[in-house]
């Protein structure tokens, strides 16, 4: 299966908009140009597996009102007035742990159509992906030194059978991006939308930074290496060579990145490239972190792949370890920002936001990763610090039991940071503190204003959240 154009935001320049397109395509031979502003593209290629070639075009638009470009035949119109009103789209959680490819496309893909029409109504200008653009955790089967991930894994295989596994990974990761990005409604939007992506777990593998010991031996390391060159191709348009220009450590250890619009920054924190059971980021993280958090703009949105804002969860980390009937649970707990053995760090994420707070800047979190909708407030004065959740653009939600607990949970109440309490609160027009529906988010910049709301699958679109 072949898929795009995908677009994704390169930068936004004094007079244009400058992006790239992604495309897959059977065989080896060049697709045709890349038409934009009566400039002729021709494209890179990124590489080639499995018999399909990856292309990338480098190219601008002229920004202001919209702007059109062509590919192999079809047109496509891109918003590019950034200066004004401005319209962020946010989604989470693009599949599922089991038989995701082989759901009903129907089914499967109805809230990207649904966004599909709500951009038809009223473009967006920037798609923000938090995390688990797809779900790569079946493909470790159909190898011998990788059918047993993460329980059974050979101590000593050759190098023979791990080139073996890493050519059967490679492919197996671009048969599930195809499959995924050719789905309607995904491509009719990510041709006409620029996106930005970070990837979370499932992107890797269930629990990847979690798992232990079993991330370090030689299939771990080969399954990292091959989800990190899927990271960089499938959802950054880029290879090895093009790290330093688009991400914010040039080593690449970490792949934090930073992108400006016209009164805004994004800053996506890579909270997986360094994580291990005793942290989430590392050295490399954080000094890129502190480096993309000089100069920016007034408005601030932080995607944090995990929510950043929570509840208690550590109470139920705790408990867990009494019985080893729910030890297979831990290391869903200890990927949270809020698991016992990440408290000091959470705290030192939280400071970093509240000291862009003291320095004029508003910030605004956008997490994923729960498969429910919520909302939280970290208080600082009379303006809260908010974090808006929008998980599940097509992973199913939990049952609404699951919702229910946590939001029992949640009425403890957290504070890492004196005088500055969180609070998880209902979605607007919702009473209860978790949402279990499929949802996506849409930000708004009318004027000097910024507001949000949830379109969720069965009760339609929440009322306008002023942040």
């Amino acid at each position: 299966m072949t898929f795009g154009p995908i677009l994704f935001l390169r930068a936004v320049e004094d007079t244009r908009l400058r992006l790239a397109a992604l495309l897959c395509r059977d065989g080896p031979d060049e697709p045709g140009d890349l038409c934009a502003d009566d400039t002729r593209h021709r494209p890179k290629r990124l590489g080639e597996i499995a018999g399909k070639s990856l292309w990338r075009y480098d190219f601008s638009l002229p920004r202001g009102g919209a702007a059109d470009y062509s590919v192999e035949g079809e047109g496509y119109t891109v918003a590019t007035d950034l200066d004004g009103d401005l319209r962020i789209g946010f989604v989470s959680c693009n599949g599922e742990e089991e038989g995701d490819l082989s759901r009903d496309p129907e089914e499967r893909d109805a809230m990207w159509r649904r966004m599909a029409e709500t951009h038809a109504a009223a473009p967006y200008h920037l798609l923000l992906h938090g995390g688990d653009q797809v779900y790569a955790d079946e493909v470790t089967r159909g190898n011998p030194l990788s059918d047993g991930w993460p329980d059974e894994v050979p101590d000593s295989p050759t190098p023979e059978a791990l080139d073996k596994l890493r050519q059967h990974l490679r492919e197996a990761f671009l048969h599930r991006y195809s499959v995924t990005y050719a789905g309607e409604g995904f491509a009719h939007l990510s041709a006409r939308v620029p996106s930005l992506m970070m990837w979370d777990d499932h992107d890797i593998c269930d629990g990847w930074g979690s798992l232990g010991l079993v991330e370090k031996t030689a299939v771990g390391e080969t399954l990292f290496d091959c989800a990190r060159e899927a990271f960089l191709l499938y959802q950054h348009a880029a290879t090895e060579d093009d790290v330093p220009a688009l991400f914010s450590d040039p080593s690449g250890t970490s792949l934090s990145w930073r992108r400006d619009l016209p009164g805004v920054s994004v800053l996506a924190p890579d909270l997986r490239s360094e994580r291990t059971l005793e942290r989430i980021m590392g050295p490399k993280g954080w000094k890129a972190f502190g480096r993309a958090c000089e100069g920016l703009e007034p408005r601030v949105v932080i995607v944090s792949s995990v929510p950043l804002l929570g509840p208690r969860l550590s109470l139920i980390e705790r408990a867990m370890r009494i019985t080893r009937r729910m030890e297979k649970y831990e290391d869903d707990l200890r990927d949270q920002w809020q698991s016992y053995a990440h408290r000091t760090e959470w705290q030192r994420m939280l400071r970093c936001v509240l000291k862009l707070e003291e320095t004029g800047h508003r910030v605004t979190v956008l997490s994923g990763e729960i498969h429910l909708a919520t909302r939280g407030e970290l208080r600082n004065g009379d303006a809260p610090v908010h974090q808006l959740v929008a998980s599940g653009i097509s992973h199913r939600a939990p049952p609404k039991l699951w919702a229910h607990v946590l939001g029992t949970l949640a009425r403890l109440g957290e504070a890492p940071i004196p005088q500055h309490p969180i609070r998880i609160r209902p979605l607007p027009g919702k009473r209860t503190n978790y949402t279990a529906e499929r949802n996506y988010l849409s930000l708004e910049r009318k004027g000097a204003d910024w507001r949000a709301r949830w379109a969720l699958e069965e009760s339609g679109e929440t009322p306008w959240l002023e942040i």
